[in-house]
């Protein structure tokens, strides 16, 4: 199983977006790797995910955002890390100091990976010393789909099947995901559409 060898931990902005959540907690829940946060990264997604459903003029914009985290918390109970604030002396230097709290995060669960979408500030110099990589989510979604394509698949095909309002197509699905800025995932999936 991929999942006892690969962690990834996951930052925050890519875990906000329905459709790149949806995807990484499938194929985490399909074991293809080991899915870490923390609780200020579950804190910052669930503000943000609050202040999506606000603009969108949504009701109780909050109580829904916090319904999303506590079903991700318990739908992966283990992914939680703490006690990482020791780590956060070798984070020094970073272009954003505020995500010292990924990079600990990461080293004390031993990530190989750092999903984001803010590579920017992850720079692969400061990384690599410690033997971590920040992946786009994109690239990370299509990198992990490409190990198992026909596993990937049926597991992102169980995801779709579960999108009830609206209902959603394989194009559809592929279609989304496009607008969501997905297009190596697309790209990957593109020609496995009649399984999807």
């Amino acid at each position: 199983m991929f999942a006892n060898r690969y962690t990834a931990f996951v930052d925050a902005c890519s875990l906000v977006g329905v459709l790149k959540r949806n995807l990484l907690l499938t194929l985490a829940e399909a074991g293809f790797f080991r899915l870490r946060w923390s609780k200020e990264v579950l804190d910052e997604t669930e503000r943000a995910i609050a202040a999506l459903f606000a603009d969108k003029g949504k009701p109780n914009p909050e109580a829904v955002a916090a319904l999303q985290r506590a079903r991700m918390e318990e739908a992966f109970e283990e992914a939680m890390v703490s006690d990482f604030e020791a780590l956060k002396c070798v984070c020094v230097g970073l272009p954003d100091p505020g995500d010292a709290h990924v990079i600990a995060a990461a080293l004390k669960t031993q990530a190989a990976t750092i999903v984001t979408d803010n590579l920017k500030d992850f720079p692969a110099a400061f990384l690599e010393p410690m033997n971590i990589e920040a992946r786009s989510t994109d690239a990370f979604i299509a990198d992990t789909i490409a190990l198992d394509p026909g596993r990937a698949v049926a597991a992102i095909r169980r995801m779709r099947e579960r999108f009830k309002r609206p209902e959603m197509t394989a194009e559809h699905l592929l279609i989304g995901m496009e607008a969501a800025g997905l297009t190596e995932t697309v790209d990957t999936l593109r020609g496995y559409v009649l399984s999807l």
